[in-house]
């Protein structure tokens, strides 16, 4: 039987001419590869047989047996040449392949017909794919598996991130302000400089005069006296701000903080320069303004090039899909345009994501879904229910245990947050929200199960929580029950540990804290990512950090390893779970014959590697859509 062979449900009797009656009762369907004069597109010869049985009124019994004849000749001259192989465009042999499919978990062939897999197999059965024009490559015993998916990211501030001052290797508040000060020297009097990756619970010494861990700004400012500086917290839910930035947005030592967030200050009441959470809003609208000086023009050209430059970075570190986890609607229509063009070399999908009352009248047109074949989808919305750990902003059941008292931030009025998820049951869209404490995790969850009761569905809805990282052991279960998928990153574990059991205390970070395994022995799909740019975009440490819980920089810190993910679930959550997340595991996820060409070429086996070798594990090549996009 041919491998693209599907049979189809049975179907009704349907009415003919001649008051002929013909009741079908099977439908085989074969689907055969386009010819190699048409590599490029493959399309799809749907030929259909049917055994049927006629009622007839004075009709000819010898005529019908004649048709029937010829009618079956037919069908068996297309079933001949849909047996006949179709010549690979590419063909990968000899190598070492881990499919991620469990009817054929390895192979060492692949051939590629197009932008999609035609047969997976041993070398024997794919190089007799061959044809004249076929190009052949060796991997030379290399691993391959299906292309890194980013579960969770946002793609045009790691383009940000590419061109702005990047902190977050810096290793303590002296580095940043000399960074700072450099940067200065070149800035135009009231050009604003902006960066981001800051976090004071990783750098090696205490700031003088801090509050909570934070800098006061005297430092910062003095080198930048002419300059507004706003600098992003690695985690996206604070930033710090010099005197100018603060006196261009009218902050004064009397600015209240506001609901969601927090104006950190002193002891003495003063202002420190760090803004958490809703608090940040003022800053950036300054910068806002400071951006509406600039030329639209100039402005699209620095987020082209951000772009391109974030493309490049995935693709080198073999991602071939990268899910972004929020853009505005000038966003979704830039990207969109990048895909009709044909000029995505990755694949994106993407959450939408504005207030409700920005949203509420303006969703036509939506989801958008496969936008230059298979390039571009947005079928999500995207909001948040608290904040980040790092900057006191989850939200929890019990108070944090260095601030005592302090629960964290509702950083959205769960009206709007309700009102969002309805806007995607109305919609058919995913909804997915941001939720990193235990009592944000849980009022989402509740959400989540009354709008499944008010309007039940068969299938899974595949609502998501981003991040999940903190649960109380009783929500664990609810996310395979429900049918939520939290989306998690496996790098925040080791990139957080340093400071989680100081927040949570030892019971919460144990019974809780990336809950991975136990999580999945209950039944629930995690996908992976790196949150990037909070994180580097980069899958080989976080699969890492995934199953082994280990920082490398620290001995012996390893954070309650009990919690680690295998080696196969590991590749598993950056592969097909992610693609199943995003109702895209039809195409994505696994190597098999009719999938997407999305394949990387590794130098080390993931599966059977030691674990220092992992983090030594190179990205050799990486193919989208069966074009090789990057090669070491």
């Amino acid at each position: 039987m041919h491998p693209f062979l599907r049979k189809q449900k049975q179907k009704p009797a349907s009415r003919c001419a001649a008051g002929m009656s013909v009741k079908i009762r099977s439908i085989c369907v074969i689907r055969v590869p386009s010819q190699p004069s048409q590599p490029s597109s493959p399309v799809w010869v749907w030929v259909l047989g049917v055994s049927f049985s006629l009622m007839v009124n004075n009709y000819n019994k010898i005529m019908i047996k004649k048709a029937a004849i010829y009618f079956f000749l037919f069908i068996s001259l297309w079933s001949c040449q849909s047996e006949t192989t179709s010549e690979a465009d590419l063909i990968l042999y000899n190598g070492d392949i881990y499919t991620v499919n469990k009817a054929l978990p390895k192979a060492t062939a692949i051939a590629i017909v197009g932008d999609r897999i035609y047969k997976v197999g041993n070398d024997k059965e794919i190089l007799a794919t061959k044809g004249e024009k076929t190009e052949l490559l060796d991997l030379k015993g290399q691993f391959v598996m299906p292309g890194f998916i980013e579960g969770h990211g946002h793609f045009s501030s790691l383009g940000s991130s590419l061109q702005d001052l990047n902190f977050l290797h810096a290793k303590n508040w002296d580095e940043i302000v000399a960074a700072v000060a450099e940067k200065a020297k070149t800035a135009k009097p009231g050009e604003w400089i902006v960066g981001r990756g800051w976090h004071q619970e990783k750098w090696d010494k205490i700031p003088e005069n801090a509050t909570l861990g934070y800098p006061f700004h005297q430092s910062l400012s003095a080198v930048t006296p002419d300059n507004p500086v706003v600098l992003g917290h690695a985690s996206g839910h604070a930033l710090f701000a010099n005197a100018a930035a603060m006196r261009q947005a009218g902050i004064t030592i009397e600015t209240p903080s506001p609901a969601g967030g927090n104006i950190v200050r002193n002891a003495a009441g003063e202002v420190i320069g760090v803004f958490e959470e809703t608090a940040m809003t003022p800053i950036y609208s300054a910068y806002q303004d400071y951006l509406s000086t600039i030329s639209k023009e100039q402005q699209e050209e620095k987020w082209q090039q951000g772009i391109r430059l974030a493309q490049d970075r995935c693709l080198e570190k073999g991602i071939t899909t990268f899910d972004d986890a929020g853009s505005s609607y000038e966003e979704i229509a830039r990207y969109q345009a990048l895909a009709s063009a044909g000029k995505l070399d990755i694949r994106l999908w993407a959450m939408l994501r504005q207030s409700y009352d920005e949203m509420k009248d303006n969703m036509e047109g939506f989801p958008i879904i496969d936008v230059g074949n298979h390039h571009f989808t947005c079928r999500a919305i995207k909001t948040e229910i608290d904040g980040a750990l790092g900057s006191y902003g989850a939200w929890l059941l019990e108070p944090y245990d260095d601030k005592p008292g302090f629960t964290g931030q509702n950083t959205t009025p769960l009206k709007e947050v309700e009102n969002i998820a309805r806007l995607a049951l109305d919609h058919d869209m995913q909804c997915c929200v941001h939720a990193i404490g235990d009592k944000g995790n849980r009022v989402i969850l509740d959400f989540y199960e009354k709008f499944f009761k008010e309007k039940p569905s068969k299938t899974s809805r595949r609502w998501r929580i981003e991040h999940a990282q903190h649960l109380s052991p009783e929500d664990i279960p609810r996310f395979a029950e429900l049918g939520v998928i939290p989306v998690m990153q496996g790098i925040h574990c080791t990139s957080d540990a340093p400071f989680v059991e100081k927040r949570l205390g030892y019971r919460r970070a144990k019974d809780g804290a990336y809950a991975w395994h136990a999580l999945l022995k209950t039944g629930a799909i995690i996908a992976n990512g790196t949150d990037a740019p909070v994180e580097e975009v980069d899958p080989i440490p976080c699969f890492y950090a995934s199953v082994t819980r280990r920082r490398t920089d620290i001995p012996k810190l390893e954070f309650f390893p009990e919690q680690a993910m295998t080696r196969e679930e590991a590749i598993y959550s950056y592969t097909y779970a992610p693609a199943y997340a995003t109702f895209e595991e039809k195409d994505k996820g696994s190597i098999e014959a009719g999938k997407l060409a999305d394949i990387v070429v590794l130098s080390n086996n993931l599966v059977t590697c030691t674990d220092e070798e992992i983090l030594a594990t190179k990205v050799q090549m990486t193919i989208v859509g069966g074009e090789v996009k990057y090669r070491r």
